[in-house]
This record gives structure tokens, sequence and C-alpha cells, in this order.
């Protein structure tokens, strides 16, 4: 299994993602270790000198003037775990706690927060035991760091809180007993940094960033699909008309749009008709998916330089420097995520506008509700009306988050990003984008079967026959919300983009792996 060197080599949100899925080997390097070491006894030497510093002999937020006596210095850390574990809600999903994890050995590996090698390696064991804390998805403001949410998260290595192992929730103590494991001997500055740091909205924006390229890649096939269904035109996606307004985004929808239709039948045979222009929702593609796919490149790069980051604080630079500042506010990743959050909303506008379109019918055989005995039947009228209220629902949580704060800590913290809820919501709009996406999948697939005898491109074709394994051809009603849950599967396997990338070959490969979450 491939390897990665915490602390060391460079993280991207897909090695992330990887790691997290079991698919990469997160390990600590000799050369980690070293600097581990060294920042752990840089503490140890400012603990000798009795002076004040931030977290280490001190209180913590607005008790940042109160001292701490030298044999209260390791209970302090046990209960700043303690009093901040005050989550609420549902737990979060344990890929994204177990992404939480990895991101955090990233950041503590640099050796500028000060904990141990031993309370690094016993993160580790959870991540690769797959004993993953239970953590609540509430709590965090997102600026001290997430600091409910990862108190939840570590407090296993104190023994305490609650972690899913082989899907079961049990209460730490009893899987520290089942392995026969002691909690840790928490040192100084170790709960601190241990609480102070965006991991939680890091590890959102990874999951999200991961599953909005998945959405990207398969909008790009749907709308193709459903471009044959309509008999609109390819004319939009010419080279000449990108270059001159060359967004790397617009440019590469269209650089896909012209490979997955390719020598279509379908395109040939109304090339002459009297059509001059097609609705913005099939003309506007490239502009408004390629715009998506620009927030989601300004994402990627933003969460590539947070992961590599230090977001701890006070950050231990040597024995004689510590600096007290701000690395864990997370506004650098919350307004990114917040425009993320924005584009993927507007991916499922215009999704959901296809599919009303898809539905009108037309002179060439295309019948309205998409069934032809339509009165008795009520055809596919249902499932756009899902795709609406969804598109609706995603409006409405497309306010940036990052445009609120509240005052915390007594006014102490007096600006917070909420970036933990721009993450969060990130998530929920592309729940909501992949069932738009799968209502157009179905409709287009649907739309498709009354072009026969024509035939589309190759590699649309080779798309049509896998979908039509898992979704047969509808001669009339029936539960369409089946269909719409196995075309969710679709493009959750995305199975879809392996038969186009496997059939086609980019035309700018340097522009295609900026796309990717690596």
């Amino acid at each position: 299994m491939k390897e990665f060197k915490y602390g060391v080599d460079k993280l991207t949100p897909g090695i992330a993602m990887d790691i997290a899925e079991g698919k990469i080997k997160g390990v600590l390097c000799d050369s980690a270790e070293t600097k581990i070491n060294s920042g752990f006894n840089n503490v140890v030497e400012i603990l000798k000198k009795d002076e004040a510093v931030y977290g280490i002999n001190t209180g913590f937020g607005s008790l940042c003037r109160t001292k701490i006596s030298k044999k209260d210095t390791a209970k302090l850390q046990y209960n700043i775990l303690k009093s901040h574990a005050c989550g609420v809600g549902a737990p979060v999903d344990s890929i994204l706690a177990k992404l939480m994890m990895v991101i955090k050995v990233h950041s503590l590996s640099f050796g500028f927060s000060g904990v141990s090698t031993g309370t690094i390696q016993r993160i580790l064991w959870h991540i690769e035991n797959n004993i993953i804390p239970v953590v609540p998805s509430k709590g965090s403001v997102g600026a001290s760091g997430d600091l409910a949410p990862l108190a939840h998260l570590f407090l296993p290595l104190i023994g305490l809180g609650k972690v899913v192992d082989d899907g079961i929730i049990y209460d730490t103590e009893t899987i520290l007993k089942k392995y026969d494991i002691k909690p840790l001997h928490l040192h100084p500055k170790e709960g601190l940094a241990l609480i102070n740091g965006t991991q939680f909205m890091s590890a959102h924006g990874v999951y999200g960033l991961v599953r909005f390229a998945r959405c990207l890649d398969n909008s790009d096939i749907i709308s193709a699909i459903t471009i044959e269904a309509l008999k609109a035109s390819a004319t939009p996606f010419h080279k000449e008309l990108h270059n001159l307004r060359a967004y790397e985004g617009n440019v590469y929808v269209a650089q896909r749009m012209r490979a997955l239709l390719k020598g279509s039948e379908i395109l040939r045979s109304h090339k002459h008709c009297n059509k001059v222009q097609d609705p913005y929702s099939l003309r506007c593609i490239p502009q408004v998916a390629g715009a998506a796919r620009n927030a989601f490149l300004h994402l990627k790069e933003i969460l590539t330089t947070e992961l590599n980051s230090v977001t701890d604080n006070p950050v231990i630079i040597d024995k004689d420097t510590v600096i007290s500042g701000g690395n864990f506010h997370g506004e650098p990743i919350a307004m990114p995520m917040d425009y993320a959050a924005l584009a993927a909303a507007e991916l499922g506008n215009i999704s959901d506008r296809r599919a009303y379109l898809l539905l009108s019918g037309d002179e060439d055989g295309l019948p309205k509700m998409l069934l032809e005995n339509i009165g008795i039947n009520s055809g596919f009228m249902i499932p756009q009306y899902v795709s609406a209220a969804l598109a609706s629902e995603n409006k409405t949580l497309s306010f940036p988050a990052s445009a609120d704060s509240i005052p915390t800590s007594l006014g102490q913290e007096d600006h917070v990003s909420m970036g933990s809820i721009s993450s969060r919501k990130f998530n929920m709009i592309l729940d909501n984008l992949e069932n738009i996406l799968s209502v157009e999948l179905l409709l287009a697939a649907q739309a498709f079967e009354f072009r026969r005898p024509l035939k589309s491109s190759k590699v649309i074709e080779a798309c049509y026959e896998y979908i039509r394994q898992k979704i047969d051809f509808a001669e009339e009603d029936r539960v369409f919300s089946d269909d719409i849950l196995k075309a969710r599967d679709i493009i959750i396997s995305n199975r879809l983009v392996e038969i186009v990338n496997s059939m086609t070959e980019a035309e700018d490969k340097n522009l295609e792996s900026k796309f990717t979450v690596y």
C-alpha cells in the first residue's frame, strides 16, 4: 500500500480522503518525529522559565490572564477537553471524524504545537484500527478553531466520550479495556493543541470537494444526454468561442461537451433545422457549469493550503519564541466554502431547468411528460416537482454563513467565521444537488429513447447502455422515487465518469488534472 508521510509530504484533499478510506497508509517518519520531539522539548523548556504563556500555564479565552500553577498545568489540559466537549446535534459521519483526525495529525506533525509523539501515535491507532470518535455536528463558531467538535474527537484519548467500532457505538472505556489500552497522560499544552484548529470545517470541506467534483463530472455527461434528447445544438461548445472568454472552467466544460458529442448521428440529423438558438440552460452550459468549476478550483487551492498549515494557538516556534495569533480563525476557508455552496446550488438550478424542458414535448416525437399515453398516466411530471423543490431549498441554503459573526468568550473572541456552518451547508446543498442531477439523468435517459433509431456518439451510447442496466425505460406510471434512488446510485458510483474517461482523450491534460481533487 502506498504511504503518506505526515508532516513531510504535501496533503491534498484527494490524498486525505484516500487515507481516511484506507487506500493510503499515513505514517510518521523519522524526520517528522524529530520535529515533533523538538516542539515538545520546547514546551518543557518554556515551563522551566515560569513565565505566563497562553494555554501552557494560563487559562483559555477570556481567562487568558489567569495564571496556572506548575502542579495544575497537566490538569488544565484534561479540563479543557472535558469542558469544551459540549457539542449538540446528530453525530457526523464516521468518515468525517476520521478525516478530522488525519488532518489534525498532519498539522501536529510539523512540530509547532508542542505535543508528544505518543499522543500522535494514539490518534494514529484510532485511524488505523477504524475506531472512530463520536463527534456532534453542531457547536463550533469556526474561530478559536473548531473547539467543541475537536474536544469530542479527542475525549477518547483520555478515556472519555464515545467511539464507533465496527458500526456500533461504545463508551470509550469499554473499547480501551477490550484492546487493553490505558488512557493517555496529557502533557502541558497538549489539550489546547488538540482542540485548537480548523479540522472540523476542513474535513467537511474535503468531503464536500470530492462530492462536488463527482457532481461536476456527472453533470457534464447528463447535460450531453439532455442535449441529444432535445436535439439541441453543439455550436455553443465551439473551441473558438471559448478561447475568446477563456475562463478555465468554461474552456474545460466546452472541451468535455465536444468530446462527449463527437460523431453523434443525432447531431447530424438536425444540422440544418430551422431552430436559431436553444434556451440558456442548454446554450450556456459551459458558462454556468464552467463558473461552478471555477469555484471548485478556488476551494481546492484554499483547502490544499489549509491542509498543510498549522492552525494551532499559540504556535511554538522555538523555546524562546511563542506566538499567540489567529491561525485558528476559519475565515480563509469559510468564504470559499460559501462560494462553492452557491456554485453547487447554481449547478442544480440549471439542471432543474433542463429537466423542465425535457417534459415539454416537441414536434420531432418527444411526448409531453415523456410518456406516450398521457392522461391516465402523469408521466415524469412529479420528479421535476421534486427537482424544483430541491433547487428552491438550495437557494435558501445559499446565504453565506461567513457573513455572520457573534461575539463569544466575553468578547475576547469577538469576531468568528461560522466556517463550520459554511462547511455543513455546503454538504447539505450537495445532498440536494445529487438528487437534482438524478432527476435530470432519469428524464434525459427516458427522452433519449424517443430519438431511436438515431444513434448518439459512442461514448454517450455506452453511458446510456449502462443507465439502462440499472433503470428500465418507462412505458407507464410507476413509483419513480425508486428510479431516482437508482439514478443517484449511478452518480455516486461515478461509473459514467469512468466510462467516459476510458473512451475519450482530454484536449488539454494539464487543464484536466486541475479538476481532480489531487
